[in-house]
C-alpha cells in the first residue's frame, strides 16, 4: 500500500499536467451526459420502498375508476349565482374541458338538483334538473349546495361564493400495468430472490416504466400549464387558483429547478467570498473552486448517464458535495501554508508531497467515516433519503480522490508560496481566535463538563417531544399557489387530504334478505304492506299498471340492510371535528328516504336501475366497483386542523369500526393519500433511529480500528453523539417536526463532525511528540489544526444557511438546522473533546519525556 501511494506521489508531482488533463477529459465524457438530466416530483418518490398499502392503493384505484384530477377554485366579484358568473363559469368550464388529457369537467353547472324544489324519485327519473335547467331557483340551488347531504362541504363554500370546478384525468392503465409488473419482480427480488431472466425482464420493465413516466410527466406538466393559462385569462373576473397533485407535482420540479440554480449559484459566489476573505490569494480561490465544481460537475454527469433522478430530498447533494469539497480543500490549504511558512527553504514539490503524506491519513478516515454516515441513510424506506445516501457516497469518494489529485497538480505549476521572514516585523499576528477555546478549556474544564450535561438533559426533553405530524400545507410559503389554493379547499371546500374506507360485505349476497341487526327492527319490515300489493301505486309501473320487475341486487351494498350499516360509518365519520367532506353510499339512502318517504330493497333496486347516468355518477358508481363486493368511504381531511395526528386519527376510526359496529379486520382496509403520506411519516422515527444507530455503532468501530484504542474511540465519538442528539433536541423543544428532509440532519451531524474529531485528534498526538505536555498540545492544536476546522465550520453554516432561499419550506428548515447542528459539532470538538482527552490522557508519552506538574494540576 505504502509502495502504491509513493508511486501517486511522484506520478501526480511529477506529471501534474498530463493528471489534469485526464481528469479534465473524463469530466468532459460525464458532462455529456447532462442533457439527459432530469428530476423526478412523482407521487412515487415520497412513498415507502414496498409499501403493501401504496399497492393496495393503486388496486382500489383501478377498481373505482378514480384516476388523477386537478381543482379550480372559483369566486367571481359579483354574486355567484349571478347571470354573469352561471355565464363566466360556463366559460371557463368548455376552457378546461377543452384541454387535452380533461375527459370531464364537474362544477355546480352540471351536478343534478334534487332539493330546489325537492324532487320526486319519479321526477329525477324523468326530468332531471341542473343549475342551468331554464326557472330552477338559483337561491334555492344555492341552500342546496350548502345544506342537503350530498353537496354540503364539497362544491360550495360557507360563503355561498367559493365553488370548484373538478377536471378529471383519465386512469393511465399503462402506468398501472407496468408499475404492477415492476413491483412484483422487485418483491419477488428481495424476498424469493430471481433468475437471470427475470433479473433480465426486471431491467427491461425499468426501463420501460421510467421512460413511460418521463412521457406522463411530462403531459401532466404541460396540461397543468394549459389549465394555468385558461385560468390566466379569467383572473380579473375571478378569484382563481389551481390545486392538485398533478399541479404539486409539476410546482416541485420547478422548485427543484429553482433551488439548483439558487443554491448553487449562492454556495458558489459565497465559497469564492470567503475563501478571498480568509486567504487573500487568486490561488487559494481558483483552485478549491476548480476542485469542488469538477466533482459536482462528474456526479451531475454520472447521474445524467444513469438516468438517476433527483428528488427535492437528493437534489440537496450539490450544495452539500460543493461544501464538503471545500472542506477537504481547506485542510489541505493550511497545511500546506503551514510548511510553506516553516520550511522557505524546501521546494515545491517537496512541500507539496509533505502536505499529501501528512494529511492523507486524516482526510481518508474523515471521508470514510462521512461515508458511513451517508451510506446509513440507505437503510430508510423512503425512496429519496436511499438515493440521497447513495449519491453523497459515491460523490464523496469521488470529492476524496479529486482533491488529492487537482490541488497537488495544480501547486505543481505554481512557485512556492513566500512567507515574510522572522525578524521582519511582518510576521507579527493576532492570536487564533480558536485559543481563546483552548483557554477556556484549561481554565474552565469543569464548567466545559457541566454544560455539556446540561445540553444532554435538554437534548433528551426535546427529543422525548420530537413529533413526525406535520401539515403538508406548511411546506409552502403562503404566497405561493399550492399554498393558497390548498387553503382554499381545505377551509372552503370539504379538506384536502383523502381517506378511503373500503368495507367488505359480511355477508354473501344470497344471505342478505334474511339479516337482522341487533337493537333494530327487520329493514324489509319498514313497509307493513310489503307484498304483492305493496307497488299497487308504484311510480314506476307501466301504463298496464304492472309494475316493472327488476333482478336482484347485484351487491349486499345496494340492499337497504347494507346502506343501513353504510350509514352508520358515515354518520360517525361526520361527528369528528378533523374530517370535513364525508361521502358515501349512505348519501342515496338519506336522500332516497327523503324523497320516497322510506325505501325497500324493491323500491331500491328498481331506483338504482332507473336513474340517469348524471345522478348514477354521483351517488352510486363512485361508491360500489362494478365487480366487487365492497364499498367505499370517501372522506377528505382538514389538513389545517390544529393538532392533526394522522396515525391517532386513523387508528380511532378502525377502532370504532372493530368495538362499536362489529367488523372485523379482515372486512376493513383503509388507504388513500393520508395513509400513504401518513406511512411516510411514521417510518421516520423508525428510520431515525436504525440510522443513527447504524452511524453510531459503524463509526464506533471505524474509530477503534483507527485509533487502536477503545478509550480514545469513546472519547472521539461522545461529542459528535452529543451534537446529533442535541440538534434533534432543539428540534423537538423548538416544535419541529421530523419529516422527509430533516431526517437527515442527525446522520450528517455526525458524518461531518467526525471529520473535525479526526482532523484534530490526529494533530494532537502529532504535537504530543515534540514534548509530552498535553496541555501545550492542546494550545498548539487549536491554534493549527483548529482554525481549518473554524474556517470548515463556517464556510458549512452559511453555506446551509443559503437554503433560506428555497420556495420549499422542508429544504430551508433543513439548511438552518444542519448549520446549527455543524455549529454543534464544532464546539464539541474545541470544547467537549479536548477536555476529555485531558482527562483520559489516552496518548502515550514519548519515552524521554515526561509530563509537568503544573500540566497535571491544569487537567
Amino acid at each position: 500500500m505504502r509502495l502504491l501511494f509513493d508511486q501517486y506521489i511522484r506520478f501526480v508531482t511529477n506529471f501534474p499536467k498530463t493528471v489534469l488533463l485526464l481528469i479534465a477529459i473524463i469530466a468532459a465524457a460525464l458532462a455529456m451526459g447532462l442533457p439527459h438530466f432530469k428530476l423526478d416530483a412523482s407521487a412515487d418518490s415520497l412513498t415507502l420502498e414496498h409499501d403493501t398499502d401504496l399497492q393496495y392503493f393503486r388496486e382500489m384505484s383501478r377498481q373505482y375508476k378514480s384516476g388523477d384530477f386537478l381543482v379550480v377554485t372559483f369566486r367571481p366579484h359579483s354574486d355567484l349565482m349571478s347571470d354573469d358568473s352561471i355565464a363566466l363559469l360556463g366559460e371557463l368550464k368548455a376552457d378546461l374541458a377543452a384541454i387535452d388529457g380533461v375527459v370531464g369537467v364537474n362544477s355546480i353547472l352540471d351536478v343534478p338538483l334534487l332539493y330546489s324544489p325537492k324532487q320526486s324519485v319519479s321526477e329525477i327519473i324523468t326530468s332531471p334538473r341542473t343549475l342551468l335547467t331554464p326557472g330552477v331557483d338559483r337561491e334555492q340551488a344555492r341552500r342546496e349546495f350548502l345544506d342537503s347531504p350530498i353537496y354540503r362541504n364539497l362544491i360550495l363554500g360557507p360563503d355561498g361564493q367559493t365553488t370548484a370546478l373538478q377536471l378529471n384525468i383519465a386512469i393511465d392503465e399503462g402506468y398501472m400495468d407496468l408499475v404492477q409488473k415492476r413491483d412484483a419482480l422487485r418483491y419477488k427480488r428481495d424476498h424469493e430472490g430471481i433468475d437471470n431472466q427475470e433479473r433480465e425482464a426486471l431491467e427491461e420493465v425499468s426501463r420501460e416504466f421510467l421512460a413511460y413516466r418521463t412521457t406522463s410527466e411530462a403531459q401532466g406538466h404541460d396540461r397543468v400549464q394549459q389549465v394555468r393559462a385558461v385560468v390566466s385569462k379569467y383572473k380579473d373576473r375571478a378569484q382563481i387558483f389551481v390545486g392538485g397533485i398533478t399541479m404539486i407535482t409539476a410546482d416541485m420540479i420547478t422548485f427543484i429547478q429553482s433551488d439548483l440554480v439558487v443554491f448553487g449559484t449562492a454556495v458558489i459566489l459565497f465559497m469564492v467570498l470567503i475563501l478571498a476573505f480568509i486567504f487573500r490569494k487568486l490561488r487559494y480561490v481558483v483552485i478549491p473552486m476548480i476542485t469542488c465544481l469538477t466533482a459536482v460537475l462528474m456526479m451531475l454527469g454520472y447521474v445524467s448517464w444513469l438516468d438517476w433522478r433527483l428528488t427535492v430530498i437528493s437534489s440537496n447533494f450539490v450544495a452539500l458535495l460543493l461544501i464538503i469539497s471545500l472542506a477537504i480543500i481547506i485542510h489541505l490549504i493550511v497545511r500546506y501554508r503551514e510548511y510553506s511558512a516553516e520550511q522557505p527553504e524546501w521546494s515545491q514539490q517537496q512541500l507539496v508531497i509533505a502536505t499529501v503524506k501528512f494529511m492523507a491519513r486524516p482526510c481518508l478516515y474523515t471521508a470514510l467515516t462521512t461515508i458511513v454516515a451517508f451510506a446509513s441513510l440507505v437503510i430508510s424506506d423512503i425512496s429519496p433519503v436511499i438515493d440521497f445516501g447513495w449519491m453523497m457516497t459515491i460523490g464523496l469518494v469521488l470529492a476524496l480522490i479529486l482533491a488529492f489529485l487537482i490541488m497537488p497538480a495544480c501547486l505543481m505549476l505554481l512557485s512556492p508560496e513566500k512567507f515574510a521572514t522572522k525578524g521582519s516585523g511582518k510576521e507579527k499576528k493576532s492570536k487564533p481566535l480558536t485559543l481563546f477555546f483552548s483557554s477556556f478549556v484549561e481554565n474552565h474544564g469543569k464548567l466545559v463538563l457541566c454544560l455539556s450535561g446540561v445540553m444532554a438533559i435538554l437534548a433528551a426533553i426535546g427529543i422525548a417531544k420530537l413529533e413526525v405530524e406535520n401539515r403538508f400545507i406548511d411546506y409552502f410559503h403562503e404566497s405561493t399557489e399550492i399554498y393558497q389554493g390548498l387553503s382554499v379547499i381545505d377551509n372552503n371546500l370539504g379538506g384536502t387530504t383523502s381517506l378511503d374506507i373500503v368495507i367488505t360485505s359480511p355477508i354473501s349476497i344470497d344471505d342478505s334478505n334474511s339479516e337482522t341487526f341487533e337493537g333494530e327492527d327487520d329493514p324489509f319490515a319498514e313497509d307493513e304492506s310489503y307484498g304483492d300489493d305493496s307497488f299497487a301505486d308504484d311510480p314506476f309501473a307501466d301504463e298496464s299498471g304492472e309494475a316493472e320487475t327488476t333482478s336482484a341486487p347485484t351487491s349486499y351494498w345496494l340492499t337497504v340492510a347494507g346502506l343501513k350499516r353504510v350509514e352508520k360509518i358515515h354518520d360517525y365519520l361526520e361527528s369528528l371535528p378533523e374530517v370535513g367532506k364525508v361521502q358515501s353510499l349512505a348519501t342515496l339512502y338519506k336522500v332516497g328516504k327523503d324523497l320516497n318517504g322510506g325505501l325497500n330493497d324493491f323500491e331500491l333496486a328498481i331506483l338504482t336501475r332507473s336513474l340517469s347516468p348524471e345522478v348514477k355518477d354521483v351517488l352510486i358508481s363512485p361508491f360500489v366497483p362494478a365487480e366487487a363486493d365492497n364499498t367505499r368511504v370517501s372522506l377528505r381531511i382538514r389538513d389545517t386542523y390544529p393538532g392533526l395526528q394522522r396515525k391517532e386519527l386513523v387508528e380511532r376510526i378502525r377502532e370504532h369500526l372493530f368495538t362499536v359496529l362489529e367488523y372485523t379486520p379482515e372486512q376493513v382496509k383503509t388507504t388513500g393519500l393520508l395513509v400513504l403520506y401518513n406511512n411516510m411519516l411514521q417510518s421516520l422515527f423508525t428510520s431515525q433511529i436504525v440510522t443513527l444507530g447504524a452511524v453510531f455503532l459503524g463509526i464506533l468501530f471505524m474509530f477503534i480500528i483507527l485509533f487502536r484504542s477503545f478509550t480514545l474511540a469513546i472519547v472521539a465519538i461522545v461529542p459528535n453523539i452529543l451534537a446529533a442528539l442535541s440538534i434533534l433536541g432543539t428540534m423537538g423543544l423548538a416544535g419541529f417536526p421530523l419529516d422527509m428532509m430533516t431526517i437527515t440532519i442527525a446522520a450528517i451531524t455526525v458524518g461531518i463532525g467526525v471529520d473535525d474529531t479526526i482532523h484534530y485528534i490526529h494533530r494532537f498526538k502529532e504535537e504530543l511528540v515534540f514534548d509530552g505536555d498535553y496541555i501545550a498540545a492542546m494550545h498548539r492544536s487549536h491554534a493549527s489544526i483548529g482554525q481549518a476546522m473554524y474556517y470548515t465550520t463556517l464556510i458549512i453554516v452559511f453555506g446551509f444557511s443559503i437554503m433560506i432561499l428555497s420556495e420549499f419550506i422542508p429544504t430551508i428548515y433543513f439548511g438552518l438546522l444542519t448549520g446549527l447542528a455543524m455549529f454543534y459539532a464544532l464546539m464539541g470538538a474545541l470544547l467537549l473533546l479536548p477536555k476529555l482527552i485531558l482527562m483520559t490522557r489516552p496518548f502515550q508519552l514519548p519515552k524521554s519525556e515526561s509530563v509537568s506538574t503544573p500540566s497535571l494540576r491544569a487537567t
